[in-house]
C-alpha cells in the first residue's frame, strides 16, 4: 500500500461517542438490506385487483391490490414475517436519525472545513437519499396511508407549472392513481439502495484517507492524531454491530410500526384520520400546511403558491445544507487546513446559524402534527397554524440572536474559569484587611478544552500565571 493506506493498522483514530453516529447509520443500513432481502422474496409489486381471502379476518372479502395481499401475507402467514418488516421499518427510522445527528455534529463543530468539504456533501446526500428511500419504501405496501402519501405527491405535481400534468401521467402511468409500484419498487430495491451503499462506502474512503478530525486538547496539534489503534477500534465497531442489531430487533419485536391491516387498501376516494407522514418527512407536510392559499392566473392556467412555495422552500433549504461549506469559506475567507474540531460555543455565529435552522426545521415538523394538537389541547386548528406562521418567520431570527448571546456569555465562564481557576467557597482574609474566595487551578486539560484552540491558551497564559500567583498568596495569606 502506497500513501494514506500505508501502515492503516498502525494509524490511530479519535475515540469520541459522537463519532459513534456515522456508524449507526451505517450498521442500520446492513439490517435494511438483510431484512429487505427476506420481504422481497414474499413481496409481489403488483397493483392488480383481488379478493382478500387472507387469515386476518376483518379484512376477508375486501377488494385489494397484490401488493398490500402479499404484505398482509409476509405479516401473518410467513413465520417470522411480522419482526422482519417491523425490523426493516425500525432499521430505516433509525438510519435516518443516525445520518441527521452526524450530520449536525459535523456542522456544530466544524467538522466540514477544508480538507472534508467532501465528507459533509456526502452526509448530505446520505441524507436526501434516505429520504427518497423511506418515501418510495412507504408506498409499496398500497394501503391507505401510502395511497394518502401519493395524492399529496400527486397535487405537488401538478401544481407545477406548465410540466404538472405531464410529470404526474409519467409517474403514475397516466390518471391517478395509476401504477407508481412500477416506477418505486425499483428505485427502492435495486437503485436507491445502491446509492446508499456508494454514498457510505465513499464516506468511508475519504474517512481513512484523512487523518481524523479531532477536538483539541494536550498534546492534540493538526498533525499528531490521538486516539485508539485501528484494531481497537475495529473490535469496538464490531461491538456496535451487534448492539444496533440487538436493539433494531428487539425494537421490531415489541413495539409495533406501521399496522398497515388496520389501515385497510388505499382508495383515492378515502382518508384515514390519525395517520401523517414519518417523522423524517413530516416537515415536508408542515409546509404545505402553513402556505398561505395564494394563487394567480397565467396565459390561462392557474398557478398554485400554496403547493409551489412550501416545495420550493424545502428544497431551497436543504441545497443550503449542502453548500454552506462553501458559503461560510467564501464569506470568511477561511481556506485553511483544519484537523481540528471546535466547541460549538467557540464560534457563536455559526451555532447560532444552526439553531436558527433547527428552529426552523422544528416549527415545520411541529405544523404536521397541528390537528393532532387541536384535538388533544381542545384548541382551533387554524389558530394554531397561525401560531405556527408566526413562529416560522420570527422563531430562526429570534434563535440565532438567542444562541449567539449565550455563546458568547460561556465564552466569557470558561475564560475566567481558565484564568482564575474553579471557586471553592472557602474565603480568606488578606493581610490588609481584605476577603478574597479562595480559587483552585483547573489543570491543562481543562485549560485546553475551556479555551478551544492553541492561539486562544497561548493568549491566557500570562494571566493563568498571575492567577497561580494570586493563589499562592491566598494559600499563605492568614486565616
Amino acid at each position: 500500500m502506497h500513501g494514506p493506506w500505508r501502515n492503516l493498522r498502525a494509524r490511530v483514530f479519535p475515540d469520541h461517542w459522537s463519532l459513534m453516529f456515522g456508524q449507526i447509520a451505517f450498521y442500520s443500513f446492513v439490517m435494511i438490506v438483510l431484512s429487505g432481502v427476506v420481504l422481497t422474496a414474499y413481496y409481489e409489486p403488483s397493483v392488480d385487483h383481488v379478493v382478500y381471502d387472507g387469515p386476518y379476518v376483518p379484512l376477508q372479502g375486501v377488494g385489494m391490490s397484490r401488493a398490500l395481499e402479499s404484505t398482509l401475507a409476509i405479516t401473518f402467514e410467513v413465520r417470522g414475517g411480522l419482526l422482519i418488516r417491523q425490523i426493516h421499518h425500525w432499521s430505516t427510522l433509525i438510519m435516518v436519525g443516525a445520518i441527521t445527528l452526524h450530520l449536525l455534529r459535523l456542522f456544530f463543530t466544524a467538522g466540514f472545513r477544508r480538507p472534508r468539504r467532501l465528507n459533509w456533501l456526502v452526509v448530505s446526500g446520505l441524507l436526501v437519499v434516505a429520504l427518497a428511500a423511506s418515501l418510495t419504501g412507504t408506498s409499496l405496501p398500497d394501503d391507505m396511508a401510502s395511497g394518502m402519501s401519493l395524492a399529496v405527491l400527486d397535487g405537488v405535481l401538478l401544481a407545477t407549472p406548465l410540466i404538472g400534468t405531464d410529470l404526474s401521467a409519467l409517474l403514475f402511468g397516466g390518471d391517478f392513481p395509476g401504477d407508481v409500484l412500477a416506477w418505486f419498487y425499483p428505485l427502492h430495491v435495486i437503485v436507491l439502495p445502491a446509492l446508499l451503499l456508494v454514498l457510505f462506502l465513499a464516506g468511508a474512503v475519504l474517512a481513512l484517507r484523512r487523518k481524523p478530525a479531532q477536538f483539541a486538547g494536550p498534546g492534540r496539534r493538526e498533525d499528531n492524531v490521538v486516539g485508539r489503534p485501528a484494531a481497537v477500534v475495529a473490535v469496538k465497531s464490531l461491538g456496535l454491530f451487534c448492539f444496533v442489531a440487538g436493539v433494531v430487533t428487539v425494537m421490531g419485536a415489541t413495539a409495533t410500526i406501521n399496522p398497515v391491516w388496520l389501515y385497510g387498501p388505499a382508495d383515492p376516494a378515502n382518508a384515514s384520520a390519525g395517520v401523517g407522514p414519518a417523522w423524517y418527512l413530516a416537515f415536508l407536510d408542515g409546509s404545505l400546511r402553513l402556505a398561505p392559499g395564494w394563487e394567480f392566473v397565467v396565459w390561462g392556467r392557474t398557478v398554485s403558491l400554496a403547493i409551489l412555495l412550501p416545495v420550493t422552500i424545502c428544497t431551497l433549504f436543504l441545497a443550503i445544507v449542502a453548500v454552506y461549506p462553501f458559503i461560510e469559506e467564501r464569506l470568511t475567507g477561511d481556506r485553511g487546513t483544519h484537523h481540528l474540531l471546535e466547541r460549538p460555543r467557540h464560534n457563536p455565529t455559526r451555532t447560532g446559524i444552526g439553531v436558527g435552522g433547527i428552529t426552523f426545521y422544528g416549527v415545520l415538523w411541529a405544523a404536521a402534527g397541528a390537528d393532532t394538537m387541536a384535538v388533544l389541547f381542545h384548541l382551533s386548528v387554524n389558530t394554531l397554524l397561525h401560531i405556527f406562521q408566526v413562529l416560522l418567520i420570527v422563531g430562526p431570527p429570534a434563535a440565532f440572536l438567542i444562541t449567539r448571546r449565550i455563546c458568547l456569555g460561556l465564552q466569557q465562564q470558561d475564560t475566567d474559569i481558565a484564568v482564575h481557576g474553579i471557586e471553592t467557597g472557602e474565603v480568606v482574609r488578606l493581610p490588609d484587611g481584605g476577603y478574597i474566595e479562595k480559587h483552585r487551578p483547573v489543570d491543562v486539560y481543562r485549560r485546553w478544552r475551556l479555551v478551544g484552540s492553541s492561539t486562544d491558551n497561548h493568549a491566557v497564559t500570562a494571566d493563568t500565571t498571575s492567577a497561580k500567583e494570586a493563589a499562592n498568596r491566598q494559600e499563605h495569606a492568614p486565616t
